[in-house]
């Protein structure tokens, strides 16, 4: 190793501690038993390198190093408290001092997809409050600064560092670990939902300048892959991982060049991406012949569209059907509105204005743009352009993305 260009080593040193920095707070929390203490400590190895790889060079291997380092530091923590003989009890099947400060057990494959298993259900504990577990697994498990969270979610980042602090606040109180088999069912739907929460803001862009934001479905991606690994037996784990992997497939026709949204009927599918498409479709096979649920209906509804060669092509009676049976495994207006498109893509708008009127007065709709949206939409194709311009107004009027409001707005303006 030797003296390298500081610049490439930031950037390397900032790619290294992406990929590893889930793996590094795990290991060193089931050390400590401190979610909070583990990631200060991968912070402080995460500063080593940032001090020696330029004088000293990069590593051979990075990840084992940040690793080893931090798991050093660990073990002066447990030493420094009063308690530490009970700690390296509890530890001394962990750590092996060795001459040549090798990485021995803490670096076993398996243990280490354990240690990020319970860091996993201890950080999207259901107790936590959605955006605690949304903020703390970004943080913990995709490695983002906290500026990189805050500018994701369009808050300043004292606010989102405010919400990051009282988040590890609350995880303090749960127990670092799996829980038990009885208790594994919600704990799993927590996990899934949490990664799904990021996934749909990247894919759907809540407030902002930008239809979409692909840093952040990238990250639930390669969440929900991680997941596939570390519970390979759950069906819902494949079934979520193939709905991202199948909706992704699309984030590169959903803009144009402009950065203008393009819906779904506008898009050139020869910009789809036909490998994220393949990996969603074996998933999806994997989530089916496990026994699947709610999000492997999801998963299929965007497969219907995946499979099509075109628009027109896409069996929307089917999608309409698979609505119908995702409503009963998980009751939601939104998804009559959903199935209200499909029924109005199939070719029997009346049938989708009837359901969305009949769901237009729940208190969740209430502020919820693409109510108003598909009502416009359907209306359209009924020829009620009077109506179908009011609708698009009021969508205009309640979505917090400009993008998102521009299409609106000149879809109002068409009728």
């Amino acid at each position: 190793m030797g003296a390298a260009d500081p610049a490439t080593v930031r950037r390397t040193v900032e790619a290294v501690w992406r990929i590893e920095a889930a793996r590094i707070v795990a290991v060193v929390a089931r050390l400590t038993g401190d979610v909070s203490l583990a990631e200060e400590i991968a912070q402080d190895a995460l500063v080593v390198a940032l001090e020696q790889w330029p004088r000293d060079g990069v590593p051979d291997d990075p990840g084992p190093w940040l690793l080893a380092t931090a798991r050093h530091r660990a073990i002066d923590q447990i030493r420094r408290r009063q308690n530490y003989a009970a700690k390296l009890r509890l530890v001394a099947t962990d750590v092996v001092e060795t001459d040549d400060g090798g990485y021995d057990a803490v670096l076993d494959e398996g243990r280490i997809g354990d240690d990020l298993l319970r860091l996993i259900f201890t950080v999207c504990h259901p107790s936590l409050p959605a955006e605690s577990r949304v903020a703390l697994t970004l943080r913990l498990l995709g490695g983002l600064t906290t500026a990189e969270i805050a500018r994701a979610f369009l808050v300043p980042e004292p606010t989102m560092a405010a919400r990051i602090t009282r988040a590890k606040k609350a995880v303090g109180g749960v127990e670092f670990g799996l829980p038990p088999a009885a208790s594994l069912g919600p704990r799993v739907a927590s996990v899934l939902a949490t990664v799904y929460l990021i996934f749909n803001e990247g894919y759907a862009a809540t407030g902002g300048s930008s239809w979409a934001r692909p840093e952040l479905a990238s990250e639930a991606l390669r969440l929900g892959r991680l997941l596939q690994g570390l519970l390979p037996r759950e069906a819902e784990v494949h079934g979520l991982a193939a709905l991202m992997e199948l909706q992704a497939s699309r984030l590169p026709a959903r803009q144009d060049a402009s950065g203008s949204p393009v819906l779904l009927p506008d898009q050139d599918r020869r910009r789809w991406d036909r490998l994220l498409i393949r990996r969603g479709l074996a998933a999806l096979s994997l989530a089916a012949s496990l026994g699947g649920g709610a999000y492997t209906v999801q998963a299929e509804i965007a497969a219907c569209h995946a499979r099509a060669r075109s628009h027109a092509d896409t069996d929307w009676e089917r999608v309409a059907a698979l609505y119908e049976v995702l409503f009963h495994l998980r009751p939601s207006p939104v998804l009559r509105v959903n199935q209200a498109v499909a029924y109005g893509m199939a070719g029997d708008p009346a049938r989708g204005l009837a359901l969305v009127d009949a769901v237009a007065g729940e208190k969740s709709l209430r502020d919820y743009p693409q109510l108003p949206a598909v009502r416009g939409d359907l209306l359209a194709r009924l020829g009620r352009a009077a109506d179908a311009r009011a609708a698009f107004a009021l969508a205009a009027s309640l979505t917090r993305n400009d993008a998102e409001r521009s299409l609106y707005a000149a879809r109002a303006e068409g009728h």
